[in-house]
């Protein structure tokens, strides 16, 4: 199916009017660089782009850096003022930097002028991917990868009789997908060490991995359905009993919990491939991933093909709350092409590109896209996926963020996986490791 929709694009940027770029394709040409993360979305983006250049006759190039170093990788790039980027599909911590720094292109009187509108995406992800200070009209990308953290599980296993016999008659309850965080690490506790066709098996895979965002993007999605707030509403950078309210506490000890209780030997460092090798080798009944995974667990031959299936995180004493994931693709300042950039921009923002770009395997914020008839029903995951990205939350997008993540790898490892101290003392210790760092911001 990947291959004919891919054949497809192909013909379309054969046969498509070329309206758009009709001033464009008798300017000289330009070579236009994106940079990006390794992983298969960029993939899909190489294919979908051929379009882009038989119509505009601009050349593209990428440079794709393995999620392990491209954080590192490429805000090097930004802050040292490189010219390797003409454009940048940026993580959405990264906007506040790079807009307070220069470093992107501000789009709002580029959108103006296209009629590229802000309302036709999920609101989420321009708040998410766009804006800068939150919350203000003021955009440096335009939604490009729509990312939420969600849960995959093996159906199959869920539906064998004599499991979901054995379940009920423990928890008094039908196994099925869990509803609330508790239930979740009850049915990870059910399965672990369980025996399933010869083999130990185990409850689920999460993340906790320290070295870069790995533990933050996984406990955030219990500590926001516990009552954890950035800050307080009302008073922006005041963080304590906001951080660490006894909510949060719980919600922490909960996130260790199904640590100690529900994962897999040697899930002490685990973080997108890690959960995804454990989930696909057929180690673990549910695993946490973000949902750009799903369309490959789908296709693996041994758990796809209706062996799995797919669920929004579940919820909290204090609401259901997901954790964002995604970018924006943005103009980078330095590059000597941004008029063609900005092309590539206008090009990407429109409905059928969007509508292509889910189709490859993309994921689009573009509401007609999304929201049209049918989407729910276009792939196993397309309804978790609407409804996860309809409780999204964010981590910090400060220019000060690297810090500010850094901070919370230290203290949420220590506690959860290492076994240091207390839930309390954890996020204690955090608020004075942000305060400080604010701080030294003058924010506070």
């Amino acid at each position: 199916m990947k291959s004919k929709l891919l054949n497809s694009v192909a013909v379309m940027s054969v046969v498509a009017s070329g309206a758009v770029f009709s001033s464009a394709s008798t300017a000289s040409a330009d070579e236009l660089t994106l940079c990006w993360a390794a992983w298969d979305p960029a993939n899909a983006l190489v294919e979908l782009s051929k379009e882009f250049e038989a119509q505009s006759g601009h050349k593209m190039s990428f440079e794709f850096v393995p999620w392990p170093n491209f954080a590192d990788r490429m805000l090097n790039e930004l802050n040292s003022g490189g010219k390797l980027c003409d454009l940048l599909i940026g993580d959405s911590q990264w906007i506040g930097g790079a807009a307070e720094n220069g470093q992107f292109v501000k789009l709002n009187d580029f959108f103006e002028k296209e009629g590229i509108k802000m309302d036709d995406f999920l609101p989420a992800t321009v708040t998410g991917y766009a804006e800068w200070p939150k919350n203000t009209p003021n955009y440096y990308a335009l939604p490009a990868y729509a990312d939420v953290v969600g849960w995959t599980y093996r159906k199959d296993w869920f539906e064998r009789p004599e499991i979901a016999q054995e379940f009920k008659e423990k928890y008094g309850r039908d196994l099925a997908v869990p509803a609330t965080l508790e239930e979740l690490q009850e049915v990870g506790e059910f399965f672990q060490g369980r025996e399933i066709d010869g083999k130990t098996v185990y409850g689920a895979a999460i993340y906790t991995e320290r070295g870069s965002e790995g533990i933050t993007m996984g406990v955030t999605n219990v500590l926001y359905n516990y009552g954890f707030q950035y800050d307080n509403p009302d008073k922006p950078y005041e963080l304590e009993g906001f951080v660490n309210s006894e909510g949060a506490i719980q919600g922490l000890e909960l996130y260790k919990k199904l640590y100690e209780t529900a994962t897999p030997p040697g899930a002490s460092d685990a973080y997108m491939s890690a959960n995804i090798d454990a989930y696909k080798s057929g180690q673990v009944a549910m695993q946490m991933n973000f949902a750009f995974i799903w369309p490959g667990v789908e296709a693996d031959p041994n758990v796809g093909g209706g062996k799995s299936g797919y669920f929004a995180n579940p919820a909290g004493p204090a609401g259901q709350f997901a954790q964002l994931g995604g970018q924006g693709i943005s103009v980078v300042a330095n590059s000597d092409s941004k008029d063609a950039a900005l092309e590539y921009i206008k090009w990407f923002a429109q409905e059928e590109v969007q509508q292509k770009w889910w189709d490859v395997g993309g994921a689009s914020a573009m509401r007609s896209v999304v929201e049209a008839p049918g989407f729910a029903d276009s792939q196993p995951f397309a309804q978790t996926f609407l409804d996860s990205m309809a409780i999204v939350k964010d981590f910090w997008a400060e220019p000060a963020y690297a810090s500010l993540l850094l901070a919370t790898q230290e203290r949420v490892h220590n506690y959860v996986v290492a076994g240091q101290g207390t839930a309390k003392e954890a996020l204690d210790g955090l608020v004075e490791d942000w305060n400080e760092i604010f701080e030294d911001e003058g924010k506070k």
